[in-house]
């Protein structure tokens, strides 16, 4: 998605970091591009918009169910291969092969 019109910080990076914004995962100063981008962009803003909303509706529907503590352990160290760039094994949080 782009709006067609040049910007400081293109459209693709912004929506490839949008839930690192969501999720105030970046330094303030990527926080700040991104906002400015937001008052260039109006396609950008409304993705961000409807991200935010989608992530206030999760968070009202399904933010009080309790994670057994061993899924938030193999969710969490799944997590961490992938930043840290290792190799991700071929199943998924649960050790149940997937399906190709």
């Amino acid at each position: 998605m782009s709006c067609g019109e040049p910007h400081e910080t293109d459209c693709s990076e912004v929506l490839d970091h949008l839930y690192e914004f969501l999720d105030h995962e970046m330094p303030d100063s990527d926080c700040t591009k991104f906002e400015v981008h937001f008052e260039e962009c109006s396609p950008c803003l409304e993705k961000y918009g409807l991200e935010q909303a989608v992530k206030k509706l999760v968070k009202r529907c399904c933010g009080h169910d309790d994670v057994p503590t061993d899924l938030r352990a193999k969710v969490m160290g799944r997590i961490d291969l992938i930043r840290s760039g290792q190799a991700v094994p071929e199943h998924d949080v649960t050790g149940t092969p997937q399906e190709s």
